[in-house]
């Protein structure tokens, strides 16, 4: 069996509306603003092209200061620390590790990951987690030119590691993602907490 992890609000710490009321405290004065300024800013074709590796982290800071009106100094810094941010989520990571220590008796499990992550972030992560050795295999976003819930980035998964789809449980904290990964025909977990997981894990035969 495999599984494959997402990254963001998974294994990683990833509080968009938090951060966006530190650095922007007028344009994200309560929960509703952040909200809003954590859509407009997070989910814009602009930050999807950073994900996806076709724009660099200089322009998606210059067009975001701009189109948002916010001061281009507070996004530049907001920006370049984000990938410092990504802490980790010490639940997940232990069931993970519990996962990683099966495999020396499950010879059949596998671990991967499937991540929107622009580049720098990934490369990031790579450097200062090391519970990134732990996976068989995985795949971020910025270095395939494809992002999440694109059916192609989850096809590509399936043939770099030869993945089985009746076979694979996907594990994502985002209703789209996790569909995705049902459209072809994977099993699929809606992240809520690394408890839920683990009951969800157990229903699964894990």
């Amino acid at each position: 069996m495999n599984i494959v992890f997402d990254f963001g609000a998974v294994l990683v710490n990833w509080q968009p509306q938090t951060l966006l009321q530190a650095h922007f405290p007028q344009s994200a004065s309560g929960p509703s603003e952040a909200a809003a300024l954590a859509q407009a800013f997070f989910h814009h074709d602009d930050w999807q092209a950073f994900d996806r590796g076709v724009m660099l982290q200089a322009e998606v800071c210059r067009r975001t200061a701009e189109r948002l009106a916010l001061p281009h100094d507070d996004v530049h810094a907001l920006v370049s620390n984000i990938a410092d941010l990504l802490t980790p989520m010490n639940g997940t990571v232990q069931l993970l590790e519990r996962l990683r220590a099966r495999r020396q008796t499950d010879t059949q499990l596998r671990l991967y990951f499937l991540s929107n992550m622009p580049e720098p972030y990934a490369r990031t992560l790579e450097r200062t987690h090391s519970f990134l050795t732990w996976f068989d295999g995985g795949i971020f976003s910025g270095d395939v030119r494809h992002i999440k819930p694109e059916p192609a980035i989850y096809e590509l998964l399936e043939t770099r590691y030869r993945l089985v789809p009746g076979r694979t449980l996907f594990i994502d904290d985002l209703h789209a993602n996790v569909q995705a990964a049902r459209d072809r025909g994977w099993h699929a977990v809606h992240f809520e907490s690394p408890e839920q997981l683990e009951a969800q894990l157990l229903v699964h035969g894990f």
